[in-house]
């Protein structure tokens, strides 16, 4: 495989007339961290199918998809063996314990009863549930089950270990214990694609991603470099600006206008700062740009529905 868990080479889906995936293409060294950033409707999702073959891909002459070695579209059952999948909705048996839930799961992987037990005690112990297996879903907090399906995930080893959106409406301290395992997988060698809303994640988490909008790639690179490359340095966030101000026009400053906020970006910290505390233009903010402030160049402000 040549140190490549993943590879991606002219990926398309349609539905219909709509171009869910547009000859995307990317690669996953083995034991990295890839991340799949996008507005609501950008492809994430279909992408992340086709890779272990919940959805097939268009058959054009020049696509190619490589997971672990194998081709989704004709060794699905191979793929499925070697990859642990994370989806956006919480989808556990409502109606039985923690323990049952994982026991049920590692039937589909043929895990003999005895070692499934000991594999779940120990999966339970790293995600902090080792004290829930005899708790009933419902009974469980909404990080609880997102931690347990983390968990479900991992029963077959995997070495790939795809996640959408593991993290989505939880708090915090849920987000960060989350992070922490996902970082301790990575070491010990497991291959991570996720897709995330949270860019302060996948600042964090990956080691290389792609800003996709359309099906198709608008950015590949990793995080820092990304915002290094296409964004300024600072910002300048300005609110309650007088209606009648006129903000001054400036070659090395870009100017974005919201509802309610003016933005003001640009290398010059001096000048921003300066500017801000001049008190003619209401209330500011100064910091340094970050992936959000990218991905929403990129992007745009409007909403995907």
């Amino acid at each position: 495989m040549n140190n490549i868990a993943v590879k991606v080479r002219n990926a398309c889906k349609s539905y219909g007339e709509l171009k869910a995936v547009d000859r995307l293409s990317f690669s996953i060294p083995a034991g990295s961290c890839f991340g799949l950033l996008g507005p609501n409707g950008a492809g994430k999702t279909t992408m992340m199918k086709m890779l272990y073959a919940r959805t097939d891909r268009d058959l054009t002459d020049d696509t190619e998809i490589s997971v672990l070695g194998y081709d989704p579209a004709r060794n699905e059952l191979a793929v499925k063996s070697l990859t642990g999948i994370v989806p956006q909705e919480d989808n556990l048996d409502s109606e039985v314990d923690v323990m049952r839930n994982l026991l049920i799961y590692s039937g589909f992987y043929g895990i003999p009863r005895s070692q499934a037990k000991k594999r779940i005690g120990k999966l339970l112990a790293f995600m902090d549930l080792e004290n829930k297996s005899k708790s009933k879903i419902k009974e469980l907090s909404g990080g609880m089950k997102r931690r347990l399906i983390i968990a479900r995930a991992l029963l077959n080893n995997p070495q790939l270990l795809i996640l959408d959106e593991p993290t989505t409406g939880l708090d915090p301290q849920v987000r960060h214990h989350i992070w922490d395992r996902l970082r301790r997988l990575q070491k010990e060698g497991v291959t991570i694609l996720l897709t995330t809303h949270y860019m302060d994640e996948a600042y964090q988490l990956c080691d290389k991603l792609i800003i996709m909008d359309k099906g198709k790639s608008l950015l590949e690179g990793s995080p820092s470099q990304l915002v290094d490359e296409h964004m300024e340095d600072y910002v300048l966030e300005l609110t309650n600006v007088p209606e009648d101000y006129t903000i001054p026009e400036r070659e090395d400053v870009r100017t974005e206008q919201t509802e309610h906020r003016t933005l003001l970006y640009g290398h010059d910290f001096g000048w921003l700062e300066s500017y801000g505390r001049s008190g003619e233009v209401g209330d500011y903010a100064l910091r340094q740009t970050n992936l959000e402030d990218l991905f929403l160049k990129i992007t745009g402000r409007q909403l995907h529905e």
